[in-house]
């Protein structure tokens, strides 16, 4: 039966009185973008908040809802006034099914529209609580809920699969090169003849441009390019980039937005926001190991400067020590890296088979 949301869920606005001392802290950067959980919180920082949560209520980022945050609580806490709290009307709706009712593609999108302001639009309670879903009887919730909630547990599970593959690559890296000697730097490993745009483009040809949000930095692929004439085209469209390229952000380093190119369209054009590595023959997944690594990623965020968005230049990339590999130490690892990326690229398509399980599920 087709019910508004206000018929079986309502927005909590209660607040906090008194000392926060201990009390977790929530703010946006918390929720994680299309997961039904979250887990970071602060404790005793300097903070405006007085909206308390209560474990089991959801927390819906009503700002820039395009970002799709929105989360069941596991504690009770108080979180930033950009979060709509939103709790269960007991007997209409079950409690384990409301966040997949919120955490869904069709909500966010209803959301968005339903938004206001410019840079940072907002929507509010009275805009969402009209929203319309299709609510079997509470019986059949509870048996849906369970149904969804172990899809999402098995999932879970996929995903520690998938960082326990990660961290095996790293130590095994460790463990090769960990303690041996530097004896050289990325740009002894790299080609440097990356073309700019204006010596192989001429003003009228379309580009496939890459930018940084075109990088899925878990994956470390490119999802998404923008098409655009030359001139007309971003400003910072202007290293020509081939399939094999390795793309490798120098702002907020600490995000490790990294990417490999593996398109073979001849027009591809990457903003001056990467430093593109090159690599000679037989480096690829050792460099990957690299631009990858604690190290280097603890030594960028060291030389990172700039206020909102630190950044490094090509020259920091470049400049980073490394071990120059002998042939037998290159096959090895580039052996190791590429049955793990195998491994990788399984899990990633059996949690993305499972989402798609989640979503039929809670739209049937």
């Amino acid at each position: 039966m087709s019910m508004k949301l206000e018929e079986f869920a309502r927005e909590s606005r209660a607040t906090h009185k008194g000392d926060k001392s201990g009390v977790p802290i929530v703010g946006l950067e918390h929720l994680i973008p299309q997961e039904i959980k979250f887990s970071g919180y602060d404790v005793d920082t300097e903070n405006t908040f007085t909206k308390t949560f209560k474990k089991g209520q959801i927390l819906f980022g009503r700002r820039r809802a395009y970002l799709k945050k929105a989360a069941i609580a596991d504690f009770d806490g108080i979180c930033s006034g950009d979060i709509t709290v939103i709790e269960a009307i007991p007997g209409k709706v079950d409690p384990l099914l409301l966040p997949f009712i919120i955490q869904n593609d069709k909500f966010f999108d209803y959301a968005v529209s339903r938004s206001a302001g410019g840079l940072s639009p907002r929507v509010k309670w009275e805009h969402l609580k009209d929203y319309e879903f299709d609510l079997p009887p509470i019986e059949e919730q509870r048996i849906l809920a369970d149904k969804l909630w172990a899809a999402y547990r098995l999932k879970e599970s996929y995903k520690k699969l998938l960082t326990a593959t990660q961290e095996m690559v790293k130590s095994q890296f460790i463990e090769m090169f960990g303690n041996l000697p530097i004896d050289g730097t990325i740009a002894d490993v790299v080609e440097r003849n990356i073309k700019s745009v204006k010596k192989n483009f001429s003003p009228e040809d379309i580009i496939e441009y890459i930018d940084i949000s075109s990088v899925d930095s878990s994956s470390h692929t490119i999802v998404e390019t923008s098409q655009h004439v030359v001139s007309h085209a971003p400003s910072r469209a202007q290293q020509c980039v081939e399939s094999g390229d390795i793309l490798v952000s120098t702002v907020r380093p600490i995000n490790r937005n990294i990417a490999v190119v593996k398109s073979e369209l001849s027009n591809l054009v990457a903003s001056t926001g990467f430093c593109v590595l090159r690599p000679k023959d037989g480096f690829r997944e050792y460099i990957l190991s690299i631009v990858q690594s604690d190290p280097y990623t603890e030594q960028m965020c060291d030389k990172a400067s700039g206020g909102l968005y630190p950044a490094v230049n090509n020259g920091d990339v470049l400049s980073f020590g490394i071990h120059i590999p002998d042939e037998s130490q290159l096959k090895k690892v580039t052996y190791i890296y590429r049955q793990a990326d195998k491994s990788e690229f399984e899990l990633r398509k059996s949690i993305e088979a499972i989402d798609q399980v989640i979503k039929s599920l809670i739209n049937n």
